[in-house]
């Protein structure tokens, strides 16, 4: 019986950067490499980091195998096992959610690399790799190597080949097929299959694939959000996350420590106004972390905003329809160790409702996080709704006289409780976030006619139910 198949670049497509290093370090270890370093050596390994694989690296990696004549093939395993889990420790967490995803759907998993046959194996074999095609170096009668290349160089058209043979012998159709790769060099592998993805592409394979309408994704950030040059806009919107750069708030943050600096979480917070997306976002790159939303399809739809909510990582839901589908893509962010944001209120509240000390909430992020295992960190904001009330279409940015204290506080997370039915849980998770807003927050509060006209967007009457 046919079947298909997923083959695996190793250097920055699994890993962010060049295996170089840490396959030398080993090699130094176990005495096969002299101690100190090549001259050159790690700026070499810095240019492929940064721009990807080129023709003086791959004269360099083809000599390789003259390099290793005369070294023990005993020393070079023993040096390939003690690196496996290292080099397993640095695969990108969407790499491994994607090998997952594709033994899962029942296609074997290849790992197709120029590295060394014999330096790789271990670590294959850990990562759970169906075969390895990769570059063999010849052994002598006298287990050393002998300074030539066994077969295939893997590499560009001799990588494809190598692919090729590999699925005519496994019975494997390569037109249900997958291939991941960074460079350029590999477009040969990628033309090869039904579906190439180009992987933290260098910039010339990044422009193919565009050409082709290829996938271009990253292993290092959740599906759909672009790295135009390998930083994706939260991470560089971190960079002007300054609160002198927002001069029209007065931004009070505390329980900062309460937020967790790596792993997955669920940030729950109430939701006031338009801007609260951009201060929860705001409190998670304070922490160096981007934040995925959770955002209604009326914003991920819309023109030029909706491009950018993707661009910052946002999952589109469409309360109408059913779909598990957002909840699926927060899951599968959550497993990749990301913050998902979340709004449990679902939308903004509207005339008396938004004076309520009783936080009502759904039940979408307490299933999130029981399903996922992942903790709940609520939040609790409270002035947005002064810099930018929802009857406002823009924020007032000129308010720089007397600025709104906006306040931002964190609670320690949590796990919901299992035995706990989701509805009595979101309770729960909705009085936590109350317990952070201030005193005045949590006592019933007369509107007037003016206060409650500031809760409903522009051309609403204040009558008109949410």
């Amino acid at each position: 019986m046919t079947t298909s198949a997923a083959f695996f670049d190793l250097d920055r497509t699994l890993l962010l950067g060049a295996s170089g290093p840490t396959l030398s370090n080993a090699l130094r270890h176990h005495g096969l490499l002299p101690d100190d370093p090549i001259p050159g050596e790690g700026i070499a390994f810095k240019i492929f980091d940064v721009f990807g694989e080129n023709l003086p690296s791959i004269l360099l990696t083809r000599q390789g195998a003259r390099g290793a004549k005369g070294w023990p093939v005993d020393k070079v395993n023993d040096a390939a096992i003690d690196l496996a889990p290292t080099l397993a420790s640095l695969i990108e967490p969407f790499a491994k959610i994607t090998i997952d995803e594709h033994r899962a759907a029942g296609r074997k998993v290849v790992l197709a690399t120029t590295t060394p046959y014999q330096l790789v194996k271990p670590f294959a074999d850990i990562v759970g790799f169906d075969d390895v095609l990769a570059t063999r170096y010849r052994a002598g009668d006298d287990e050393r190597f002998d300074g030539t290349i066994d077969g295939e160089f893997v590499w560009s058209q001799g990588k494809a080949r190598s692919v090729k043979v590999w699925a005519r012998a496994n019975m494997v159709d390569l037109d249900q097929s997958y291939a991941y790769s960074d460079s350029f060099f590999d477009i040969p592998m990628l033309a090869g299959v039904g579906n190439p993805v180009a992987v933290n592409p260098d910039p010339r394979l990044f422009a193919y694939a565009k050409a082709r309408g290829w996938t271009v994704s990253w292993f290092n950030a959740p599906p759909g959000v672009p790295k135009p040059v390998g930083l994706e806009p939260q991470r560089a919107m971190a960079m002007l996350a300054r609160e002198e750069l927002f001069p029209w708030i007065n931004m009070q943050i505390t329980g900062m420590e309460n937020l967790p600096e790596s792993g997955a979480a669920i940030l729950a917070s109430n939701h006031r106004s338009y801007l609260d997306p951009l201060v929860v976002s705001f409190l998670s790159n304070q922490r160096g972390r981007p934040a995925r939303f959770l955002a209604k399809k009326e914003v991920t739809d819309a023109p030029i905003v909706g491009a950018l909510a993707t661009a910052l990582g946002a999952i589109r839901v469409d309360r109408g329809s059913g779909s598990e589908t957002p909840m699926l893509e927060a899951a599968r962010a959550l497993k990749g160790g990301e913050l998902i944001a979340v709004f449990p209120q679902g939308t903004i509240p509207r005339g008396q409702q938004f004076f309520d000390p009783v936080l009502q909430g759904r039940y979408g992020a307490v299933r999130l996080a029981l399903a996922s295992g992942t903790p709940l960190v609520p939040v609790g904001v409270w002035g947005t709704e002064k810099a930018w009330p929802r009857s406002s279409r823009v924020p007032y940015v000129l308010n720089l006289a007397d600025p709104p204290k906006v306040s931002i506080a964190v609670g320690e997370p949590f796990f919901p409780d299992d035995d706990e039915d989701v509805d009595a849980a979101t309770v729960d998770l909705m009085a936590r976030i109350a317990e952070l807003l201030p005193d005045d927050a949590r006592h019933e509060h007369e509107p007037s006619a003016s206060e409650l006209a500031l809760t409903f967007p522009p051309g609403h009457a204040a009558s008109e139910a949410d």
